[in-house]
């Protein structure tokens, strides 16, 4: 079960490994709405608030593009940082050993949940 206040974000065939990312928004503490992406890799669903690490700008500027050409590195497209996409954590770039801020998901029932945390 995805749980108590769970957000239904996609069907879990609209992300394939190292493919096309699925963005949507996340209140913030102050309760401003923040952009916020899931991706799928190594058959596992990840979802990181859409913000480099380096400077606080979204990390794609075509819709749904996350990922480096060879699916395996989540990047920058403004400043070329590259990303772990299972942690989030930055390994080639300017804000190298700093990490996008990790979002619980969950998949059940073949779609794909966004579920708050306790400290959003």
């Amino acid at each position: 079960m995805p749980g108590e206040g769970a957000v239904r974000l996609c069907a879990s065939s609209k992300l394939s490994n190292g493919g096309r990312g699925v963005r949507f928004v996340v209140p913030s503490k102050t309760g401003l709405s923040v952009p916020a992406f899931a991706v799928r890799h190594q058959g596992r669903v990840h979802a990181y608030l859409n913000r480099c690490a380096h400077v606080p700008m979204e990390l794609n500027l075509q819709e749904g593009r996350f990922f480096d050409l060879s699916g395996d590195y989540l990047i920058c497209t403004t400043h070329g940082a590259m990303y772990e996409p299972a942690d989030g954590r930055c390994i080639a770039g300017p804000c190298h050993g700093a990490s996008l801020t990790a979002l619980h998901v969950v998949e059940h029932a073949d779609a794909v949940f966004w579920r708050p945390s306790p400290s959003q």
